[in-house]
């Protein structure tokens, strides 16, 4: 594949010319393997690892590259390269990585779309395609809702219905990729040179859709548990992959839960009814607890405002300021750790120059 084939435009041509007058070339991250990237650009498909020196440098792991990324590529052989950076991402689908430690874990890198898949059986949860939204917002590429196994429905109707409710605009588009059932309508939402990202929960069929949009079995689909319709981990890595009329898609391993990496402005994107409704809030900073004047609590109380739905905003808000008070404490530290270091290096060179009397 091209350059033009994998995504390229005038935004990466850019960014990249530092790095061509080093005599480096483009690839982009097509799959992931542990401390190795497969890389497809103009030097033809390379395994790739990051050099000593940007290993050196980048203290973050949100950092180093994911599929989807652009990097420049130094090759070193017929088939191996060396990554010396990763170009500024256009988007990112980011989640907090798992754990009590405050990371970033970056999911896809330059996306167009995001397609989030959820199962209308078991697997179906309001208020966890709302979590999803959010991160979608805030990853700076558009959200598509994917309502999969939509054969599985009587009350199709319904069900769509009531995700419409809580998409505020975002395209929902209900489906079997068992059956191909409305399949091809994803097409328009994704075309030749764009990306899109395949996010969702264990069990939502994102494989097996993959597989029905190539025409063909190339990636391992297995069976749902009949209690909750979870499903194991088919896809154990990230991988981009061409589709026949030229449109990318990155597949990426089911979540069990998604923690959210995001901020305000993103979370007010996705929750726009409820934030319109604070709007006539008596006070500005109104927490939508107790405070008296509230116009959420009393759209909540007329029935305006589905309760759960508060609730999900509540929980989510609660959640980014949390976030953001260890991300702010992080920093601190880092920082910290930063002067201490230029400091002992100072006074070693102080030492190392200070004149000997004796």
């Amino acid at each position: 594949m091209n350059l033009m084939e994998l995504g390229w435009n005038e935004y990466f041509s850019a960014l990249f010319e530092p790095y061509r007058l080093e005599g480096l070339s483009p690839s982009r991250v097509v799959a992931q393997h542990r401390d190795r990237c497969a890389t497809s650009g103009e030097m033809g498909d390379l395994l790739a690892e990051v050099s000593g020196r940007f290993r050196h440098q980048t203290t973050d792991a949100s950092g180093y590259p994911t599929v989807g990324d652009w990097v420049a590529l130094e090759p070193f052989a017929s088939d191996r390269g060396i990554i010396h950076a990763v170009l500024e991402r256009r988007s990112a689908f980011i989640r907090k990585a798992a754990g009590q430690t405050t990371e970033a874990q970056v999911v896809a890198a330059n996306v167009d779309t995001v397609f989030i898949v959820t199962g209308l059986d078991g697997n179906f949860n309001i208020r966890r395609i709302e979590r999803y939204l959010t991160a979608a917002w805030d990853s700076g590429a558009s959200p598509v809702i994917v309502l999969n196994k939509s054969d599985l429905r009587d009350d199709l109707a319904e069900a769509v219905a009531e995700v419409e409710a809580i998409a505020l605009g975002t395209p929902v588009t209900a489906v079997s990729a068992r059956d191909g059932l409305n399949v091809d309508s994803l097409r328009r939402h994704v075309g030749p040179g764009k990306t899109a990202a395949l996010i969702g929960s264990s069990g939502a069929g994102k494989s097996t859709l993959i597989n029905r949009l190539l025409g063909r079995d190339r990636l391992p689909a297995g069976p749902v548990r009949e209690s909750d319709s979870r499903g194991r981990h088919t896809t154990s890595r990230r991988e981009l992959i061409a589709l026949p009329d030229g449109a990318l898609l990155i597949d990426t391993p089911g979540m069990r839960e998604l923690q959210l990496w995001a901020d305000e402005e993103s979370l007010a994107s996705a929750f726009g009814d409820v934030e319109e409704i604070a709007a006539r809030c008596r006070f500005a900073d109104c927490r939508h607890e107790s405070e008296p004047g509230c116009a959420v609590r009393e759209a909540l109380a007329k029935g305006a405002l589905d309760p759960g739905r508060l609730g999900s905003f509540l929980k989510q808000r609660c959640e980014l300021e949390r976030l953001a008070l260890k991300q702010d404490s992080r920093a601190r530290r880092q920082l910290e750790k930063a002067y201490g270091r230029k400091m002992a290096a100072l006074m070693k060179d102080l030492k190392l120059r200070k004149p000997n009397y004796r």
